[in-house]
């Protein structure tokens, strides 16, 4: 049978993060496990204990609610509200999908036409530039600058020059994955004055956004002027309250576009995990007195790697899960840096693709899922591979 590629998949690329780790599984070794967004530091006790209960319960054997159960869906109208400053309702403003990407996914399906320029951040996740192309548009890169040792900065002017007539909104996340760079207040001013200025649609993916380091403040768009009719934010489960393998996450949008939401959710997944969401419920409502700890341990990983890695050509993470090294500096790309890594007992995932300015001159090493102790002698490792 012969058989065509559909053209909607023509530039869609593989993360790399599955074959590393279908690698490190195979391998029979003990490695240092620094290529995927799995973390070891547990869920909240009481949102297993729940899940329990909710395996065995009818009412959680169920498609309906279709949008959500109504417990979740006014718990996290709350914390966005509490986060943001703009008043949601979970029934107005709010539904629940099967994790953050398919929300993703669901927010550009009911948003962007065929043709339409999404901006996202360089580098970006990989897999939220699949989406975008998934979707019809097209990722338009605005960079971070990169210093080597210090932290990454948006390149504000390279952000103004890449807002053109085809540029239909605007796909951000802080702290961003994979660099961990942090928007700060004047970017947002930024991000916002352009979206008023050129009727935008800022969608946020704020997966990660309490994970930040070094005291900073959480910071949220939609309560600046204007921002409130224009933003779409979409969260997780996953990273913030580690319950990756739940398969929940949320949509709060203006009550102007849930009905288009609502409309490709039902068309897509139908409904999340029943059994999963009233644990997320109950780990979302206690995350604003847990989140510190989990962030202070995420922070310690970060220092010791930074302390490792001294010297050389890395980013310092403001928040999030991970941290990239420039190989380029060294006369290697990321692949063959992580073929070398590999021979040191190091599992990680180069970043081809996940950038135009910040990709195959990168590795990236995620400290969620690995022990301080065991952390300790990286930077041994990142030498020898790198001279060998």
């Amino acid at each position: 049978m012969q058989r065509s590629r559909p053209s909607r998949l023509r530039d869609i690329t593989g993360i790399g993060v599955d074959r590393m780790g279908s690698i490190a599984d195979a391998s029979g070794r003990d490695l240092l496990r620094l290529e995927n967004l799995d973390v070891n530091i547990p869920p909240d006790t009481a949102a297993i204990a729940r899940t329990v209960e909710a395996a065995a319960s009818d009412a959680a054997n169920s498609y309906l609610p279709f949008l959500g159960q109504t417990r979740l869906r006014e718990a996290v109208a709350r914390h966005v509200s509490r986060i943001s400053g703009v008043e949601y309702s979970g029934e107005r403003n709010c539904l629940i999908c099967a994790g953050g990407l398919s929300g993703i996914l669901s927010v550009l399906l009911a948003t962007i036409e065929v043709g339409d320029e999404v901006i996202v951040s360089d580098p970006t996740y990989a897999g939220l530039l699949n989406r975008i192309r998934l979707a019809g548009g097209v990722p338009k890169f605005a960079p971070f600058t990169f210093t080597p040792g210090g932290a990454w900065r948006l390149d504000r002017e390279a952000l103004r020059q890449s807002v053109g007539p085809r540029v239909r909104a605007m796909l951000l996340m802080s702290p961003a994955m994979p660099s961990g760079a942090m928007l700060d207040e004047s970017d947002w001013s930024l991000i916002a004055a352009l979206c008023r200025d050129h009727d935008l649609i800022l969608i946020l993916d704020a997966a990660m956004e309490r994970l930040v380091f070094d005291g900073r403040a959480v910071l949220h768009p939609a309560g600046l002027a204007g921002m409130a009719e224009r933003t779409i934010t979409v969260g997780s489960a996953a990273k913030e309250l580690r319950m990756i393998g739940w398969r929940v996450g949320w949509i709060v949008a203006p009550e102007a576009f849930m009905p288009d939401l609502s409309a490709v959710a039902l068309a897509n997944v139908v409904v999340p995990v029943g059994i999963a969401q009233d644990a997320v419920a109950v780990a979302l409502e206690r995350s604003h007195a847990t989140m510190g700890a989990y962030v202070a341990q995420l922070q310690g990983r970060r220092d010791l790697i930074a302390a490792e890695l001294a010297g050389l050509p890395f980013g310092m993470p403001a928040g999030g899960w991970s941290l990239l090294l420039r190989v380029s500096d060294f006369g290697l790309d990321g692949e063959r840096m992580a073929e070398r890594l590999l021979a040191q007992g190091v599992c990680a995932t180069a970043m081809s693709g996940w950038g135009e300015t910040h990709g195959r001159a990168y590795i990236r090493f995620v400290f969620a899922n690995e022990s301080l102790e065991r952390l300790r002698g990286l930077g041994a490792r990142v030498r020898a591979a790198i001279g060998s």
